[in-house]
């Protein structure tokens, strides 16, 4: 029995050696790719480097306007978390605590809009905003993703604030403190597993998005990360070189908060999910 475990836990470790090695390949020939010219990088995108020059991420600077597209980024993201965590959290506990029947039918429907793929309402919601002159705007792509990431946000924590003791609130209420108090005091604090969760996925979704802010930001100064490796390709022609020195530049930041604190999502989404 103890060769048999033995040779079945072997297996289990090539299988996921072999999962592992075939998830990781992408970003590794990404990195790889850094340090070639652009003519290697077409000669044989998956071959070795012949030396390490760092000159494509330098070029990629330059290309990208890094440190504008960075701030960009860093500013809408932290504000659109900000912004759904705080909304999102008072919604739920509305909708858990005060059992009015408009509140389940609002909360049915915002679950049932998570199904609802964006590329449906792509087109309607650029034209009415383009119509509206309200494109082009920071305040408008983070009421966007208000909108977009309140449904997910709400779900989360409805399963995780039922299962908070009403009495809690009871005794606070006793006290004399005051609903608002209530939930910023008590509620939002024993939400931490949670937000934990929504917060890193929803950042890891605003940084890496593309689609949305293609369609409202319409100036080069307004651009995030993701919208300006798009400078790299020309009419003609592509710098694959710095271009993937652009992509690991973007995909570093989020990368290090995952391995981080990548234990807080699987914990709050299966607390959540049990309460």
């Amino acid at each position: 029995m103890k060769v048999f475990k033995t040779a079945i836990d072997s297996i289990k470790f090539f299988i996921l050696f072999f999962l592992l090695v075939i998830f990781i390949s992408p970003f590794l020939i990404i990195v790889t790719n850094t340090f070639k010219t652009t003519q290697q990088f077409v000669e044989n995108p998956i071959s070795w480097p012949t030396r390490f020059d760092f000159s494509n991420y330098i070029k990629a600077i330059d290309y990208m306007n890094f440190t504008t597209g960075f701030m960009n980024s860093l500013i809408i993201t932290i504000t659109a978390v900000f912004i759904i965590v705080l909304f999102s959290s008072m919604a739920a506990y509305l909708f858990a605590r005060f059992k009015w029947r408009i509140n389940t039918t609002i909360f049915l429907a915002m679950i049932a809009s998570m199904n609802i793929p964006f590329q449906v309402i792509m087109i309607p919601l650029v034209s009415i905003y383009g119509k509206l002159g309200l494109l082009d705007s920071r305040l408008t792509l983070l009421f966007m993703y208000l909108g977009f990431g309140t449904p997910f946000a709400i779900f989360i924590f409805h399963g995780f604030i039922k299962g908070i003791p009403v009495s809690l609130e009871e005794a606070a209420t006793i006290d004399g403190c005051s609903r608002t108090r209530i939930f910023f005091q008590i509620v939002l604090p024993l939400l931490k597993p949670v937000l934990s969760t929504v917060v890193i996925l929803d950042f890891l979704w605003i940084w890496n998005d593309y689609l949305l802010p293609s369609l409202v930001l319409l100036s080069p100064s307004l651009r995030t990360l993701p919208l300006s490796i798009y400078n790299f390709f020309s009419t003609y022609s592509v710098d694959y070189s710095p271009l993937m020195a652009g992509l690991v530049m973007t995909i570093i930041p989020v990368l290090v908060l995952y391995l981080f604190l990548q234990k807080y999502i699987i914990q709050g989404i299966m607390e959540g999910a049990i309460k």
